[in-house]
């Protein structure tokens, strides 16, 4: 299993939100950032979410603890099932600290909110 999944459901549908694209980052190296504010992240996995909504093989393994986000294409998923959104994009930074947890980050989606919380 993955050492990080994620989950997405439509709350407005009341349905899982399939095909979803969703990307795992982690801050680049060192946590160097250009302007203050502002870090730069490397990319680790890239999936869309399956037809329960979850992406279940998502990244390697075993992760390092470090800060990492989850970036959902929300602009994608309302284009396709004709809502209209306001936000392109949700991004959920964490910081993975036990290497040896699972660490599952889901998503509550509408197209004028959206939430998260620590999954198990």
């Amino acid at each position: 299993m993955s050492h990080v999944t994620t989950h997405v459901l439509d709350t407005a549908l009341g349905r899982p939100a399939t095909g979803v694209p969703v990307r795992l980052e982690r801050r680049a190296a060192g946590g160097a950032e250009a302007t203050p504010g502002h870090a730069s992240w490397e990319t680790v996995a890239q999936s869309s979410t399956n037809e329960d909504g979850r992406v279940p093989d998502f990244g390697p393994e075993q992760l390092s603890a470090d800060t990492y986000r989850v970036v959902f294409d929300t602009a994608h998923y309302f284009d396709r099932t004709g809502q209209q959104g306001f936000y392109p994009e949700a991004t959920i930074a964490f910081h993975l600290t036990d290497e040896d947890a699972h660490y599952h980050i889901p998503l509550l989606l509408s197209p004028f909110a959206f939430s998260t919380y620590r999954g198990s």
